[in-house]
C-alpha cells in the first residue's frame, strides 16, 4: 500500500532542495516504486494538480472550511511564522499534541477523498464536504495534513511544476523530453503520461493522442514590442499578421453533428454559447474537425465590444437566450488542428490556413496577410486598430502548432504594453475604502519554477462596484490573513497596465512595476498562464541596452 506519508516525506525533500538533478532522481526513484495505479495520483499531487486539466470536478475548499474542520478555535490566519496555509496546519496540530487515529492513510485512499469532495452539491454539502475533510484530519499526522491541505488548495511549493516531472520522467526512462512533452502537450495530464512513459515506454506515449472532445492546450504567444522587433524575428516571407481580437479564444471539436467548445483553460463552454455551436454543427466542412478561434462581442454597430461584457457570456449556464439577445457574438477561426482522421499541429502554419480555408464555410475567418514591407504591416496594424481591435498576432508560416508552448513562432504585437498577473493578496482599504479588499498584491510566474513571485501591487483601475465584488471573490479564496493581508488561492487574473519596469532588491521576483493599474479582469484565463517574471525582466534589460537605468519606460495608454 502507498501512504500519503511517503508522498509527504517526498515532498519535504523536494522542498529541501533547488537543485533540478535532485529532484529528478527522488520523484524518478519514487513514481518507479509505486503500484501502477497509484503512480498517476501521485503525478498529479506532487505539482498539486489534483484532476488532469479540463477536467471540469473543483474541490472548492476555502480557508474557513479547513478552520472548521481542525476544529477547537483553529484560527490559522494568526499562527506566527507560517510560510504557508499547510504549514499553517501542521503547526496548529503539532501544537496540540495531534495525533493520528486510526489505520494509515493511504494514497488512493485520499485521493478518492478528493473525488468524493468535488462532487458533493446541492442542500447540506458544506457539511458533508466538513465531515470528510475532518475525518481525513483526523487520521493524518501532522505532515500530511500539511500536504494533504496543499493538495486542496493547489499550493504545493516545493519547487516541482509539470515541467519539472516531465523532465523528471525523461531522465528517469531515457525517454527523449520532446516526445514526454508532445503525450502532455495532448492529454493535459501528467498523471496519464508518467504511467505510460513507466511502464510502457515509447510505444505506450506513442498512443496518447489527441482525441476528439478532450481539449489540447493551447499554443501561446510572446510579446514584440512593435512591427519592426517582430520583422527581425520573422524576416520577409516567413511572417503572416493576423488582426489579435480582444475575446475569448475557444476551441471547437465536432463529430458529426456533436460539437463541443472549450476555453482557452479548456473548460466546456458549450451551454453558453448555442449561436456558436449551432454555426460550428451548420458550416464546418468536416465529419470531424479541431478548430480554434476567437468569440468576440460585438455592438449594434457591428464593433467589438469590451472583454467584460463579453464574460457575462462566457461560461454562464442561465438565461442564455435573454443573453444572446443583450449580447450577441461573433465568432472568427484562425487555425484547424485536426481534419477527417489527419493531425495537422505538425504542417506549417500556412498549411493549416489553406487547409481551415477548406473547411470554414460561412464561418468568418480573421483578416489575415502575408505582408510585402514592414510599411504594409504598420497600415494593417493600424486597420485593426481602427476596427477596435487590439493589434495584431505574427505567425511563422513555416512553424508547426505547439500545444501549451509560448515559444516565439507566435509573437503579439499591441501598441499598449500589458500583462496578465495573477492576485495573490489583498489588503484591507482605508478611508473611502474602509471594509473592502483594495489594494492588490500582483504575481507572475517564474517559468523555471512555475511559482508565482510577486511583481507589485495596486488599487487603481477598480470601481467602488468592482471593489466590492472583487472582496467577495477574494474572501471565498482565503488562505490566511496576516495583520492587514489577506492572502488567497491564486484563482484570478487581472490585466494590468504599467509605466516601467524596475529592478527591486526586497522583492523575491528582483523585478517590481511602477504605476500599475488593472485594467480587466481575466477570468478566461487561470493562474499557470500568466506572464512570466522572465518577460519583465526582458523589458527591464532591453529598456537598458538603450541607455535607460535599469527601468523599462514604455508608456501605457488604455
Amino acid at each position: 500500500m502507498t501512504t500519503i506519508e511517503s508522498l509527504a516525506q517526498l515532498s519535504e525533500q523536494l522542498a529541501a532542495t533547488k537543485k533540478k538533478l535532485e529532484h529528478a532522481a527522488l520523484i524518478g526513484a519514487y513514481l518507479q516504486s509505486l503500484p501502477p495505479d497509484d503512480i498517476p495520483l501521485a503525478a498529479r499531487l506532487l505539482i498539486g494538480q489534483v484532476f488532469p486539466e479540463g477536467d471540469p470536478r473543483i474541490l472548492n475548499i476555502s480557508g474557513a472550511a479547513i478552520d472548521r474542520a481542525l476544529g477547537r478555535g483553529a484560527d490559522l490566519a494568526a499562527i506566527e511564522g507560517a510560510v504557508d496555509f499547510g504549514h499553517a496546519v501542521e503547526m496548529a496540530l503539532t501544537n496540540r499534541g495531534h495525533a493520528r487515529a486510526g489505520a494509515p492513510l493511504s494514497l488512493a485512499e485520499v485521493y478518492a477523498a478528493y473525488e468524493e469532495i468535488a462532487g458533493v452539491t446541492g442542500r447540506g454539502s458544506r457539511e458533508r464536504r466538513d465531515a470528510r475533510l475532518r475525518e481525513l484530519f483526523t487520521r493524518a499526522s501532522a505532515l500530511e495534513a500539511k500536504y494533504i491541505v496543499k493538495h486542496l488548495i493547489h499550493e504545493m511549493r516545493v519547487g516541482v511544476n509539470e515541467g519539472t516531472l516531465l523532465d523528471a520522467l525523461a531522465r528517469t526512462t531515457g525517454i527523449a523530453g520532446d516526445k514526454i512533452r508532445r503525450a502532455y502537450q495532448f492529454t493535459g495530464d501528467v498523471g496519464q503520461v508518467a504511467r505510460a512513459a513507466l511502464l510502457g515506454g515509447e510505444d505506450a506515449l506513442a498512443e496518447l493522442k489527441p482525441v476528439i472532445g478532450r481539449p489540447l492546450k493551447p499554443m501561446l504567444a510572446q510579446s514584440a514590442d512593435d512591427m519592426r522587433a517582430a520583422f527581425a524575428k520573422m524576416p520577409l516571407g516567413e511572417i503572416a499578421l493576423e488582426f489579435k481580437l480582444d475575446g475569448a479564444r475557444v476551441q471547437i471539436h465536432k463529430r458529426g453533428d456533436e460539437v463541443r467548445i472549450f476555453s482557452r483553460n479548456l473548460a466546456e463552454l458549450t451551454g453558453s454559447l448555442p449561436e456558436i455551436e449551432d454555426l460550428a454543427r451548420r458550416e464546418l466542412q468536416a465529419n470531424e474537425a479541431i478548430v480554434e478561434g476567437e468569440v468576440i462581442a460585438l455592438t449594434p454597430e457591428g464593433r467589438p465590444r469590451p472583454f467584460q461584457e463579453l464574460m457575462r457570456r462566457i461560461g454562464r449556464e442561465r438565461e442564455i437566450a435573454e443573453m444572446q439577445r443583450e449580447i450577441p457574438v461573433k465568432l472568427f477561426l484562425f487555425d484547424v488542428l485536426y481534419r477527417d482522421g489527419e493531425l495537422l499541429i505538425d504542417r506549417p502554419n500556412a498549411a493549416r490556413w489553406e487547409q481551415l480555408g477548406a473547411i470554414v464555410g460561412n464561418i468568418a475567418c480573421v483578416a489575415r496577410i502575408v505582408p510585402r514591407d514592414e510599411a504594409e504591416g504598420e497600415q494593417f496594424l493600424g486597420s485593426a486598430r481602427a476596427a477596435g481591435h487590439e493589434g495584431l498576432m505574427a505567425k511563422n508560416l513555416a512553424s508547426p502548432y505547439a500545444p501549451g508552448e509560448r515559444g516565439k513562432h507566435w509573437l503579439k504585437i499591441k501598441p499598449i504594453l500589458t500583462l496578465d498577473l495573477a492576485i495573490v493578496a489583498a489588503d484591507w482599504g482605508y478611508g473611502r475604502r474602509t471594509g473592502w479588499l483594495s489594494n492588490v498584491h500582483l504575481a507572475a510566474r517564474d517559468e523555471k519554477t512555475g511559482v508565482l513571485l510577486e511583481v507589485g501591487k495596486t488599487f487603481k483601475g477598480f470601481t467602488d462596484a468592482e471593489f466590492k465584488a472583487l472582496t467577495e471573490r477574494l474572501l471565498a479564496l482565503k488562505i490566511k490573513q496576516t495583520r492587514g493581508t489577506v492572502w488567497v488561492k491564486p484563482e484570478i487574473v487581472v490585466e494590468v497596465a504599467f509605466n516601467n519596469v524596475q529592478s527591486s532588491p526586497v522583492s523575491t521576483s528582483r523585478v517590481a512595476l511602477r504605476f500599475a493599474r488593472v485594467l480587466q479582469l481575466r477570468d478566461d484565463k487561470s493562474a499557470d498562464q500568466v506572464d512570466t517574471v522572465q518577460t519583465l525582466q526582458g523589458l527591464m534589460e532591453r529598456e537598458r541596452g538603450r541607455g535607460g537605468e535599469g527601468e523599462t519606460s514604455t508608456q501605457v495608454d488604455r
